[in-house]
This record gives C-alpha cells, structure tokens and sequence, in this order.
C-alpha cells in the first residue's frame, strides 16, 4: 500500500488505526505537509488554519468531526478502493 495518508496531530487514534491497516501515515504540521499526502484527514477545527481550505492537494480531504477511528478509517479505504 503505497497511499499517503496525512493526519493532524490531535488525531492519534486515527493515526494508529491507519498505521495498523498498513497505510503510511504522516502528521499534518503545515501546508507543505499536506503537498506530499494522497488523502488528508482533520479535524474540521483548523480546516483554514491548515490551509485546507485552499485545494493543497489533488486528493480527498476528510473531516474527521465526529467520527470515531475506525470510521475514518473506512472513508479512506473507500478513497482507495
């Protein structure tokens, strides 16, 4: 599996919950962060902080509000198949 998976920092239980079903995982600190990312996964909270907002990547971006971990998880894993 070669997607990258970008995920902010306040997002650990997903970070882990993606890195257990083999996705490489990276933690969102900045917009160029989020240039080297297929998929991207917020909160919501910082969507124009980020630089989100702006389309920085080709590639979806979820918003994790409100889901639990394996959630998220399943809308990447429907992005990717």
């Amino acid at each position: 599996m070669s997607q990258i998976i970008g995920v902010e920092e306040s997002l650990s239980n997903v970070e882990e919950a993606l890195k257990a079903k083999g996705y490489k995982v990276i933690q969102l600190r900045n917009e160029e962060d989020a240039k080297k990312c297929d998929c991207c996964v917020i909160t919501g909270q910082d969507r124009d902080v980020m630089g989100i907002s702006d389309p920085v990547i080709d590639g979806p971006v979820i918003d994790a509000g409100g889901l639990s971990a394996d959630e998220v998880v399943q809308r990447v894993e429907k992005v990717f198949h």
